[in-house]
């Protein structure tokens, strides 16, 4: 348990350190103008996922802080879907908190024998079935590629394709993320790969570190969720 907690602390600390490095060298070395929002949303969004990857309820508090954050530099880059996803994660983030208190009630009751500090604030996922799965990503794709065209047909959005691409598995990443099914690992990576890729060719390397260790964060997430056992309820 103390090994896992030192892992636990270690990988924030060298999350925290990323941003604030990144944010460092591009400033000074390289004399680009990166926003101080673009460092502060970062170290939210560092913070958020981490929890999230351990189950813990507290990763609301942080979230809800980089999700303002974000939305307003996706607003200064004309990245119309990321904004509207964003206001899709405020509004089913407080849906979420009341849902995930709800089944910590639940688990706690089920499960009398647990450690008090564990029950009140880590969270047991579930499992989908492989043929949910796959219905699932099926529909991801050819409804990313539909939202990709529309934003470029429709909009003057400086990356529509891939900000589809980030926007449409986010949608279904969050639902299964509030609904406690691991698998909202596998869409949040490949979010966060494309991520990568849209805010490197913008400029914002903030941003672009971000994900790259959320992409890092995504496999951390698997492993962790997958020690946390698979809920009954």
């Amino acid at each position: 348990m103390k090994r896992s907690k030192l892992f636990d602390y270690s990988f924030l600390t060298i999350g925290l350190l990323i941003q604030v490095v990144t944010y460092y060298i591009w400033h000074s070395a390289f004399s680009i103008q990166l926003s101080v929002l673009s460092l502060i949303s970062g170290c939210l969004g560092v913070c958020s996922v981490v929890l999230t990857a351990q189950g813990n309820i507290l990763f609301y508090l942080f979230g809800f802080g980089q999700v303002i954050t974000y939305t307003y530099l996706c607003w200064t880059q004309r990245f119309y879907a990321e904004i509207a996803i964003n206001a899709y994660y405020f509004a089913t983030m407080m849906y979420g908190v009341f849902a995930w208190k709800k089944r910590l009630k639940v688990e706690s009751q089920e499960v009398l024998t647990s450690t008090p500090k564990n029950v009140k604030s880590l969270i047991t996922p579930r499992t989908l079935p492989l043929r949910t799965i796959s219905i699932i990503a099926a529909a991801t794709l050819v409804g990313s590629w539909l939202v990709g065209w529309g934003l470029s047909a429709w909009t003057d959005d400086t990356q529509p394709y891939l900000d589809a691409f980030t926007t449409i598995p986010a949608l279904v990443a969050q639902v299964l993320m509030i609904m406690v099914y691991r698998e909202h690992w596998y869409l949040w990576l490949a979010v966060d790969i494309f991520s990568v890729v849209l805010w490197l060719r913008a400029g914002d390397y903030c941003m672009t570190a971000q994900y790259a260790f959320w992409c890092a964060n995504c496999l951390y997430g698997l492993h962790r969720w997958r020690s946390l056992g698979i809920s009954k309820v």
